[in-house]
This record gives structure tokens, sequence and C-alpha cells, in this order.
């Protein structure tokens, strides 16, 4: 099945949630990351991480493949104040200058790329002692909740995108071997769980978002999806729902943030 994030460039931007300030506060207080220094974002998207790590001094520079994803990056970032380079690129094989970055970050995209060959592509574009840095943040559906009815309609709908990516737990052994085979060191992972609290109309947007619902459904079928994904939030059962101060009912999301980091070898340039 062919995926296209351009498709959802709309609800993409307003509703995907990027990675949450926790995340950024743990890269920097570990030193994984580290203000002025020159970073690369890989599948950059709307530029949630690039944005994020420019506002904290990085030097940035985000690259995608989806035109329209990247004009969305662009116009954020300047209705933020932020300087970030936005270009079209391909992740396996990006054009950039070799030994070019501190920093090399992929968020929320590590598996749409040939990830061996990206892999390698990383350590060129790395300086020596240089650090890759890959992210998720992703929603997780447990028994009963309203992430897992969220995927069972997609399923629906959509059970390829249900085999290859639904009912997951948010962790990703195989990117150790990725990074691992391309001869990268000192290779750790932590991960953290948090609610994201969502109106039913901006999880409805969200799943719109998705790579199984508006990034490969046809005009047509995500019309049908939303209209009767609309119908189960309305029936969700109080305990799903909670009141928020000026924002009215909410979903709790639960998701689940997971990064694996590692060093290019310094005698490896």
């Amino acid at each position: 099945m062919a995926y296209n994030f351009g498709l959802t460039a709309h609800d993409y931007t307003k509703y995907r949630a990027g990675f949450p300030d926790e995340f950024f506060d743990r890269v920097f207080s570990e030193g994984m990351v580290t203000s002025g220094v020159s970073l690369l974002d890989l599948g950059t998207g709307t530029g949630t991480l690039a944005r994020g790590f420019a506002s904290r001094g990085c030097k940035v520079i985000g690259v995608d493949i989806a035109a329209q994803l990247l004009e969305q990056a662009k116009d954020l970032s300047i209705r933020q104040g932020l300087d970030v380079e936005f270009r079209w690129g391909k992740a396996e094989e990006t054009g950039l200058p070799a030994e070019s970055f501190d920093v090399v970050s992929a968020g929320q995209c590590w598996h749409w790329f040939d990830r061996p060959q990206t892999a390698r592509e990383v350590k060129r574009l790395l300086k020596a002692n240089g650090r890759v840095l890959i992210a998720h943040f992703d929603w997780l559906p447990l028994d009963g909740n309203v992430v897992d009815m969220t995927e069972k309609l997609i399923q629906k709908f959509n059970p390829s995108w249900y085999d290859r990516f639904g009912n997951k737990n948010g962790i990703y052994p195989d990117w150790f071997r990725d990074l691992g085979e391309a001869g990268f060191e000192k290779i750790q992972s932590f991960s953290f769980d948090l609610d994201v609290p969502y109106t039913a109309d901006a999880w409805r947007g969200r799943i719109r978002a998705s790579s199984g619902v508006g990034a490969s459904l046809s005009d047509e079928e995500v019309g049908r999806f939303d209209s009767e994904f609309k119908g189960l939030l309305e029936g969700l059962e109080q305990a799903q729902v909670t009141k928020e101060a000026g924002a009215g009912p909410m979903l709790q999301i639960p998701h689940r943030v997971f990064v694996i980091h590692a060093r290019k070898p310094k005698s490896d340039s």
C-alpha cells in the first residue's frame, strides 16, 4: 500500500501532537543534544523535531520528500520566529556533505525508510563522535481503551495497515541492529509514557492525519471512516472522558516516547 502524508497536510499540521517538552528536556539534560550544535532532522514532516531543536538553540536543517509538509514546516517556523532550513531530500541519500552534522535526528519516521541504507547515510553525514537520535511518539492501544477502539475501526477500513502497524507497544528493538550493523557504538535507549489530552474533534483530526486513514485511503473512504468514527466517539463511556478547566470534555490518550541513540566512532571519519 502506498502512503502519502502530503494528502493529510492540513490535518497533519493542525492535529498531530508534536513531541512533548519532556522529550526535549530529557535529551538536553542528558547531553544527547546541546544548544549550538548543527543538527539534521530526517523525515522532518511539518518540522516537529526541527522546530523544537531550533527553539532550543540548535542550527537545524530539516529534509523530507513530502513538499506539502515542507511548506507547512516553513510556515510554522516563520510564525514561531525560528530560523530553520527546510529542503526536499531522501533520508537514504540526502545529497548533503559528509561529516557536516553533530547530530542527526529522525522523529516518527524511521520505519518508512530503507533503514540499513539510511543508517549508513547518517553515519556518513555525522562528524566523528557525532550522535544519531531516533525517536517515536506513539499512541498505545490497551484492551478496551479509546485507542484500541480507534485501531479496530481503522482495521475495518484498512486491514493491511492494521496488519503492519496495529496493536503495537511503541518499542522498536530492530533499530538496535540497524545502528549496530552500520558501525555505531554506545547504543542506548529509553522510553516513558504520558497521556495526551484531545477533544473528540481533535482526535478525529489526528486519526484522519494518520497513515492508516488520510495518507492511504481515498477521499470517499476517509469521509465514511470519519463519519462512523464520530458516532463511536459520541458513544464513549464517561470513564474515558475527563473535564479540563476551560476545555470541556477531553479524551486522555496514552502515548509512549521511545528513543534510541548512538555515537559515530571517533576514529571513523
